[in-house]
Order: C-alpha cells, then structure tokens, then sequence
C-alpha cells in the first residue's frame, strides 16, 4: 500500500467517525422511545416490606431509586441521581435528608434541594396506596 492509499483510507475513516458522533445523538434526541418505556413502567413492594422510617432501594426503569416511608405524609419515591453531575445520593435516616457524597448537596424527603451545588430538584416517581402494597410508576 502506497502513501497516498494510506492516507485516503485514514482520511475516509476519520470522517466516518466523525458522521457517526454526529448522527448517533440527533438520532437519539429524535426517537423519545425510552421515555414512553419508562412511564408505563410500575414495580410493587408488599407494604409491610417497608415500616415506618425505614426505605429500600429499587430501579425504576433503569434509574436507581428510593422508596422512603414518611409515616404520616406516606411513601415518597425519588430518584437516586443527583442533578448536579449524576452521583447517588444517600439517605441520612437520623436527619431526615438526602445526602450527595461528591459535593455535599443536601434534599429534603420531597426531593427538593437544601443546600449544596445541584440546580434542581431529584426526580420524583408517583406512589399510590393498594391495600396491601405500594405501587410506584
């Protein structure tokens, strides 16, 4: 193989590449599809499973989340992913708030921010009440 072959194969590949990180995210940002998944998505605890002050880790979808039994106000699921970079916030079960590890960003048990670098609040999952179960999605 020649020099000038070489160089027109690198060259062909080089712009392949670049067509390809092109397309890929216009051809995601085209087709919403994993959000019609993701909201016809339910998982289901035995209500029992959870007492009161206590809550469980599940995904929803792909999404690591929490379910929190608050007592009183109910069951709140939230997403686990911060809003600042993408860490997993962790519940703090004597304070009563979620905690970011990366940078100190502190929820409250609505998802909403107290403190710290996040710009919004935690995603949060509906929740209802089925006799003997609590159902989110």
């Amino acid at each position: 193989m020649n020099r000038r072959r070489f160089l027109k194969a690198l060259a062909s590949l080089l712009g392949l590449t670049a067509l390809g990180a092109f397309a890929y995210p216009l051809l995601r940002l085209l087709s919403p599809i994993e959000a019609a998944v993701r909201a016809k998505i339910n998982v289901t605890f035995p209500k029992g499973e959870i007492p009161v002050g206590s809550y469980k880790d599940f995904l929803m979808g792909g999404t690591p989340a929490i379910l929190i039994n608050r007592g009183t106000p109910g069951f709140v699921a939230l997403s686990r992913v911060c809003t600042h970079l993408g860490c997993l916030v962790r519940y703090d079960k004597d304070r009563q708030v979620l905690i970011c590890p990366c940078h100190a960003g502190t929820f409250d048990l609505r998802g909403n921010v107290i403190s710290g670098p996040p710009p919004k609040p935690l995603e949060r999952f509906s929740v209802s009440v089925m006799g003997d179960n609590v159902v989110v999605g």
